[in-house]
């Protein structure tokens, strides 16, 4: 059996679709049942159950699991403007460590998502080895709780035998439930259809251009590759960023949804919103040279390529989840 909690989400589902072309049909989904998109991110796929979140838990703590071969915990609160410090404790941090004390009991693999939100402004780079984890600082308590937990693991010995991703900014087919926090690819592409142009950030620092901010920005076939490399290789364990290793700005994205919607480019700038401006990641790009030590090989499709499959291949077509027939 294999445990995908978040497994009806954005990256969950994506991997459940992904184990499913493996052969692997004994998935547990845990998830919440909030969302009517959830439903169809699974309704194609093949699963021996769907448990919500308390009650996999209460199972997970009293031994009432059969035996797990693994489990990806992607199930955490993903929203990056939550500001509720106990709820993030209590879903990021404490419902981590018991589902990873869970995994180790029974000698399973634990593969969890961290975030490249625990870099913060980046000034302290982007490495992805464990030693440097004292020294990054978020900037908001998503990012805080997600590194709050890498820290747990470390300072358990845990890390030798578990594996934490840092997930960049990953887009693509699933993604539908998430409103405000969906892609730029999403909602950019929406904006087009529906404006004939495209909104983006201006910049309040000098060095940035209007729409020039950065992001490592990761196709989701990419990540679901990158994240079941851990499972075929279980020697391999600890930290490891998941991104493409190449920062791109937003203009570059506009450029690629315009591109892909054989559009003629219009974008619009607009002021950020106050609330966002302390917190706000100017540029990010993942250090992937640990990962590729560790073996993984396959190379991360550009953004202009990632784009044009989404847009052309699934939103174009109203094909909207990995595994739906084409």
């Amino acid at each position: 059996m294999i445990v995908v909690t978040g497994g009806a989400g954005f990256i969950g589902s994506a991997i459940a679709e992904a184990l499913n072309r493996r052969g692997h049909r004994d998935l547990w989904i845990v998830d919440v049942d909030d969302h009517p998109e959830k439903k169809r991110n699974l309704a194609a796929l093949s699963h021996d159950t769907w448990l919500d979140r308390e009650a996999f838990l209460k199972k997970a703590e009293t031994g009432d699991l059969p035996k797990i071969e693994a489990i990806f915990h992607l199930g955490a609160c993903s929203s990056t403007t939550e500001t509720d410090v106990d709820f993030l404790n209590r879903n990021n941090v404490e419902y981590t460590r018991k589902l990873a004390e869970c995994a180790l009991g029974q000698g399973a693999r634990f593969i969890y998502a961290s975030s490249a939100a625990t870099y913060g402004s980046g000034d302290e780079g982007y490495s992805d080895r464990e030693d440097a984890l004292d020294t990054l600082k978020p900037l908001n308590p998503y990012g805080q709780s997600k590194q709050d937990f890498d820290l747990v693991a470390r300072e358990r010995g845990w890390l030798d035998r578990i594996v934490g991703l840092k997930y960049f900014n990953v887009y693509g087919p699933n993604e539908y439930h998430k409103d405000d926090m969906r892609s730029m690819v999403l909602k950019g592409f929406e904006q087009v259809r529906d404006t004939g142009k495209l909104r983006l950030f201006n910049s309040d620092r000098l060095e940035y251009d209007h729409g020039g901010q950065k992001r490592d920005f990761l196709y989701i076939r990419d990540a679901v590759e990158m994240t079941l490399f851990f499972l075929d290789h279980p020697e391999v364990n600890g930290i490891f960023n998941i991104g493409s290793g190449r920062a791109r700005s937003w203009n570059d994205l506009a450029a690629a949804i315009f591109s892909a919607m054989e559009r003629e480019p219009e974008i619009e700038y607009f002021d950020m919103p106050d609330e966002l401006k302390a917190r706000y990641q100017y540029h990010t790009e993942a250090q992937m040279e640990k990962l590729k030590l560790a073996g993984y090989r396959e190379k991360a499709m550009s953004l202009e390529a990632g784009v044009e499959d989404y847009i052309k291949n699934y939103l174009q077509k109203n094909y909207r989840r990995l595994g739906e027939d084409h």
